[in-house]
């Protein structure tokens, strides 16, 4: 049998510009119990808050206000929507799940699929950027959550 030797070159430019998607860097995040969530084009920390639960806020649309971020959840919708009142007025919220541990991550204002209304909303402290490391966050939720018991957040 004849010997077979393949050869291969390789060129590059140090004077090209980076493309596009060179450039996008895309943020990776994982549930307490290390399952794969999320993963953004922006970091959680360089998005808006919300006002009522310290949620992080995902603009699922484009509008005149701003673009749309470009994201992919891995959850599972929860059962049922949970009806939540804040300062009189009701808010049902769909929420999204750990496929894993069922931990709650997220929710939205409108009925499931993901991205079917204009936001997404992600928990303060559910979610974490290094796998099998619990958010610093995640603390204070838990015990924002047992000092006030009773109350509807």
């Amino acid at each position: 049998m004849p010997k077979v030797v393949s050869r291969s070159a390789v060129s590059s430019s140090t004077d090209a510009k980076p493309t596009a998607s060179a450039a996008a860097a895309l943020r990776v995040y994982y549930c307490i119990c290390g399952e794969f969530i999320l993963v953004i084009e922006k970091s959680l920390a360089a998005l808006p808050r919300r006002r009522t639960d310290s949620a992080y806020i995902i603009r699922c649309r484009e509008n005149e206000t701003g673009k749309a971020v470009v994201f992919k959840l891995n959850a599972s919708p929860c059962a049922a929507p949970v009806l939540v009142e804040r300062s009189g007025v009701y808010e049902r919220q769909y929420g999204f799940s750990c496929p894993r541990c069922n931990l709650l991550v997220g929710y939205q204002s409108t009925p499931w699929p993901v991205k079917s209304g204009p936001y997404l909303y992600i928990l303060k402290g559910a979610l974490t950027h290094a796998q099998g490391q619990v958010p610093k966050d995640a603390l204070e939720r838990l015990e924002a959550n047992q000092e006030e018991p009773n109350s509807a957040t």
